[in-house]
């Protein structure tokens, strides 16, 4: 199988401001954020060929298309229906860009998430009993903090892991975040106090775990390496891209706590030729602060069960020993299902961040379960 590898580049970004209620509309948002990213690689609508979404988005590719006075598309595609299919639409970018299928694709997200249909409440995600569903849903499992809930806790009885090893992870994003100017929880840091004595959501998860809902927009550009290089701002080139979806029977095999990031990780580090080790930085899909423990285990940045203590050591932090979600990440920044991760990550090979690592060159983002990673350099 011909690689991927270095053959494509995200070449600009855009985005909107994050709200709790925008007042606009997804795709008037979605116009914004997509005229910036096009902007900030230097092109003009006119140059964008090639349009991808998330089969969750309102925003057909054509409205888009025609917002942006872009007569036709000679590429345009989606990816779903898992919330996070952002790396699964850099990959589908890439592979038609590099094959010639299009010179310049837009990939963009654009949702009012905390003032229209709100993924925690469970609008958006549950299936009415259908399919799977009908052996979870009527059991009280209607939203996602649920069954991560159940997670969680089996994350704590098998290894250990506490209620203060989730705080750190809330309270290193919130850290990230009030370096950011465009977090939304910019400016309002919480001790592991506030933590301990939140809201409690769904046991073990507390107000602070869950991703925070909100309204905006996110858009990028991918083009070729061989155009990538004519680009107004530095490339930043996909190194390693990999994708796993998981069987919904749960009839695998594999252990209750396995995730997509357990079966790709291999493919993904082999076929960019490093090892976690070498990555500078993660935009992690953290629609609740437990996942990243199970994220940093299942990548191999930790053993199995070394999660907890990894983090409350404040190695996950900015001048930590591999700093995650700086920008706030969804539980801190906005929950755009992993649209913003990518946009950071981005800005940090650029070396142009809030929170900027230092020298970073290798970058990795995750998307959720099936939806997939990427490595990213400069």
């Amino acid at each position: 199988m011909e690689s991927l590898k270095d053959q494509a580049a995200i070449v600009g970004i855009g985005e909107t401001v994050y709200t709790r209620d925008s007042g606009r509309s997804e795709l008037s948002m979605a116009v914004e954020a997509a005229k910036t990213a096009i902007a900030d690689a230097g092109l003009e609508p006119k140059d964008i060929d090639g349009i991808v979404k998330f089969t969750a988005d309102s925003t057909p590719q054509g409205e888009l298309a025609a917002c942006l006075g872009i007569p036709y598309l000679r590429y345009y595609g989606e990816l779903g229906p898992l919330g996070g299919a952002a790396c699964g639409l850099v990959i589908q970018a890439a592979m038609a860009v590099s094959r010639g299928l299009a010179n310049n694709v837009v990939i963009y997200r654009s949702v009012n998430g905390r003032s229209g249909a709100r993924y925690g409440s469970g609008v958006v995600t549950t299936r009415r009993g259908e399919g799977n569903a009908a052996f979870t849903e009527p059991y009280g499992l209607l939203v996602p903090g649920q069954s991560s809930a159940l997670r969680a806790r089996r994350h704590m009885h098998e290894f250990g892991t506490t209620e203060r090893h989730y705080g750190a992870v809330a309270l290193a994003f919130r850290k990230h975040a009030c370096l950011n100017p465009r977090a939304i929880m910019y400016g309002r840091p919480i001790t592991m106090e506030d933590y301990l004595n939140a809201k409690m959501f769904f046991d073990p998860l507390r107000i602070f775990d869950c991703a925070l809902e909100a309204d905006g927009a996110n858009a990028f550009v991918v083009t070729s390496a061989e155009r990538a290089s004519d680009i107004k701002h530095r490339p930043v080139y996909i190194m390693g891209s990999a994708q796993a979806l998981p069987a919904a029977s749960g009839g695998s095999g594999r252990s209750w706590d396995d995730s997509g990031a357990s079966w790709l990780a291999p493919e993904l580090f082999g076929g960019a030729g490093v090892t976690p080790k070498d990555i500078d930085v993660i935009g992690f899909y953290d629609h609740f602060s437990t996942v990243i423990i199970t994220k940093l285990e299942d990548y191999g940045f930790c053993q199995r069960g070394e999660g907890g203590p990894f983090v409350e050591e404040g190695r996950i932090e900015l001048g930590g020993e591999i700093p995650v979600n700086t920008s706030g990440g969804h539980l801190s920044e906005a929950y755009l299902q992993g649209m913003n991760q990518i946009i950071e990550v981005v800005r940090q090979l650029r070396g142009d961040s809030h929170a900027q690592v230092e020298n970073a060159e290798l970058g990795l983002v995750d998307s959720g379960d099936g939806a997939g990673a990427l490595i990213l350099r400069r």
